[in-house]
């Protein structure tokens, strides 16, 4: 039984996996693939097979066959240059072409065997093993290659008894029966495999004086036919692969002569494969250039052309690649995707994506980047909110993180193999908010869907829920929320019933809440209770030494964006940036950086001061304490304008820093957020 090594853990490693473990000649040894989560690992996984992510482990062990299935000509050569190997090396590409290389190999052997039994007489070659005996079974010849294949030497065997010499030596027969026997397999007592002819020696008058055997070794002939009858089994295989795969494929020979097509392939474009084969690659070309050709003509693959193919003209999309053999160009595969499939996936996939993102929490707090003092004391809030099931309230700027935070929370949950589910208050209409929120029975209103339709607090049943903008609600939909928050449950819009959940509510708003109190348009009560764990998120101009980090993470993720790769940005540019005061906060800084990247030429690597768009520098926020002198103003207003002008006449002097402002002030910092959000300070 051959083992068997696959290299490659997609579509075509697993349709290989399962055939070879159903064949009774080949054992599979092993599946490698870098990527870990591939879906051959696991399934290699679960049938108890070896996996790996590195095939040079097997170098030093015992291998017959390698199928290379990634199709990345890089790990193909890599494989060739291992020295010693004693592979048989795989490539998909070559599946169609392995027949003329069984017939090529085939040939060798009947050549080899030819040549055997033309030098069946003694001596005729000294490269034949030869041996004889006589009578009385003593041997008389034992010639130079004799030697070589059995390692003993003439002056030690001639005179022996051929038996001594050779225990398992069937020449004794030979006298018995005195008839020849020709081209019979025989293992020596050494190991090597030899074919052999024996033949009596009879005198004139028709006695037996002797016998000799004419012998050649043929252990590398049998490991050659192994390798054949191994590479007929890959043949076989990787046949049945491309005939069962969905993917409509076409090949053809050096000369772009068709060689074969899979039924998929029949199906997409109405031509069968007596149309194809032996025909021109230009056959199936209704509108465009025949790929095929180009690849022969160039030996360089092709993806993502548009053709029309067939009497249909049917639209498709074609990958080609030349199928290259020890340096020689045998021909070329090519892959048909039709284009409305395709955008058939594409748009199930659009929605896959969509439903990804409003169930799942992203981020974690690991994605949160900032060394200020002030993001380390609400990571910390952030941390102490995730660890309880109180509702978190998230305050901060536009653009400051609330959202990652709200994801981080998740994460960091008891809850995080549930639901996430997001809702920006401030993007859906006010006459669809309440319905999205909490459902509708069917027959609500007119257009309700027939049965009726779960709102996202259902959805979120034991899960979170991520209230962005919660500010923007209405008084009916506060009223609403506040009753879930107090009572656990919620009534459909146009049902009567309440239905229990059980959700973490993570809420967070940009705007002065306990304004909105005052002027009465947000209510109070849901105010306590959406407020037992506010956490405030500064803005970036207050913690303008976390720029440096978040540059170098914005400008990797804005590489894999843009296929760039730039480095990041110099010092000087760090000191520039450092002087703008960001209104738009970590948003903005992406934003620009985004530009900057999109203007630089692909030679650059670096973000300087020139590259970075015009930024307003000079429109630092600056404050003097200015106590009210009227006499006629009331005192707590007086003694509020005061408390203003002080905090943010020490934020100054503070650069802007929380932490050092708080210590300054002799107030704790949650007190000074506090103030900062009561009196707008900015």
């Amino acid at each position: 039984m051959k083992s068997v090594i696959i290299i490659g853990a997609g579509k075509v490693g697993i349709a290989l996996m399962k055939i070879i473990n159903k064949s009774h000649a080949l054992k599979l040894k092993a599946v490698i693939d870098p990527d870990n989560e591939a879906p051959g690992i696991k399934i290699a996984q679960e049938l108890e097979i070896a996996t790996g992510t590195r095939w040079e482990q097997y170098i030093d062990q015992p291998v017959d066959v390698v199928i290379e299935t990634t199709g990345d000509e890089k790990t193909f050569t890599s494989l060739r240059k291992v020295k010693d190997r004693q592979w048989v090396i795989i490539p998909p590409s070559v599946a169609v072409l392995v027949s003329n290389l069984i017939e090529e190999q085939e040939k060798l052997i009947n050549q080899l065997s030819s040549q055997s039994r033309q030098q069946d007489l003694v001596l005729s070659s000294s490269h034949d093993g030869v041996i004889a005996i006589d009578r009385t079974r003593k041997i008389t010849i034992f010639n130079k290659s004799a030697e070589v294949m059995t390692g003993l030497e003439n002056t030690q065997v001639i005179g022996k008894e051929i038996t001594d010499a050779i225990p398992n030596s069937e020449l004794p027969r030979i006298l018995n029966h005195g008839k020849t026997e020709v081209n019979r397999e025989q293992v020596l007592y050494n190991g090597r495999k030899i074919i052999t002819t024996r033949t009596p020696m009879i005198d004139d008058e028709g006695n037996i004086i002797g016998a000799f055997a004419v012998f050649k070794d043929i252990t590398e002939v049998v490991e050659m036919a192994e390798e054949v009858t191994s590479l007929k089994s890959v043949q076989t295989m990787l046949e049945a692969i491309i005939h069962s795969s969905q993917e409509a494929i076409s090949v053809v020979d050096e000369e772009g002569k068709g060689l074969m097509v899979n039924p998929a392939y029949t199906r997409l474009t109405g031509l069968k494969s007596e149309d194809i084969y032996g025909k021109p690659a230009t056959t199936d070309i209704s509108e465009g250039e025949s790929m095929h050709m180009r690849v022969l003509r160039t030996r360089k693959p092709v993806r993502g052309v548009r053709l029309k193919v067939g009497p249909n003209r049917r639209d498709v999309v074609v990958n080609v690649a030349p199928v290259i053999v020890d340096g020689k160009l045998k021909g070329s595969v090519g892959v048909i995707h039709d284009i409305s499939e395709i955008q058939s996936l594409t748009a199930e996939l659009q929605r896959a994506r969509q439903i990804i993102r409003t169930l799942e929490a992203k981020y974690t707090f690991s994605d949160i980047i900032g060394d200020s003092s002030e993001m380390k004391f609400a990571i910390e809030q952030a941390k102490l909110g995730a660890s309880t099931p109180a509702t978190v309230l998230l305050r901060g700027e536009s653009g400051t993180g609330k959202e990652l935070f709200a994801h981080a929370i998740h994460n960091s949950s008891s809850l995080k193999y549930n639901k996430f589910v997001r809702v920006n208050c401030a993007a859906i209409s006010e006459s669809l908010l309440e319905s999205e929120l909490f459902g509708y029975e069917e027959g609500a209103f007119s257009g309700a869907k027939k049965g009726g339709k779960r709102g996202l607090f259902e959805e979120a049943n034991g899960g979170s829920i991520f209230l962005d903008e919660i500010g923007e609600l209405s008084s009916d939909t506060q009223a609403k929320l506040l009753r879930v928050l107090q009572e656990n449950e919620i009534i459909r819009v146009g049902g009567t019933k309440a239905i229990p959940i059980k959700v973490r509510v993570i809420a967070a708003t940009n705007v002065n809440l306990e304004k909105r109190i005052i002027e009465g348009s947000f209510r109070e009560d849901l105010y306590y209770r959406i407020n037992r764990l506010p956490i405030f998120i500064p803005p970036l101009r207050e913690r303008k030494e976390d720029i440096r980090k978040l540059c170098d993470h914005l400008i990797r993720k804005l590489n894999q964006d843009y296929g760039r790769n730039i480095e990041g940005v110099t010092k000087e540019g760090i000191s520039y940036l450092s002087q703008y005061h960001w209104p738009g906060n970590v948003r903005e800084l992406e934003n620009i950086l985004g530009r900057a990247i999109i203007h630089l030429s692909f030679h650059e690597s670096w973000i300087d001061v020139t590259s970075i768009p015009s930024l307003d520098t000079e429109g630092q926020y600056r404050a003097e304490v200015s106590v009210s002198q009227e006499t006629d103003v009331p005192l707590q207003k007086q003694v509020d304008q005061f408390e203003k002008d002080l905090i943010r006449k020490t934020l100054n002097e503070c650069n802007g820093n929380k932490t050092k402002t708080a210590k300054k002030l002799d107030v704790s910092l949650r007190n000074l957020y506090y103030k900062i959000d009561k009196y707008k300070i900015e």
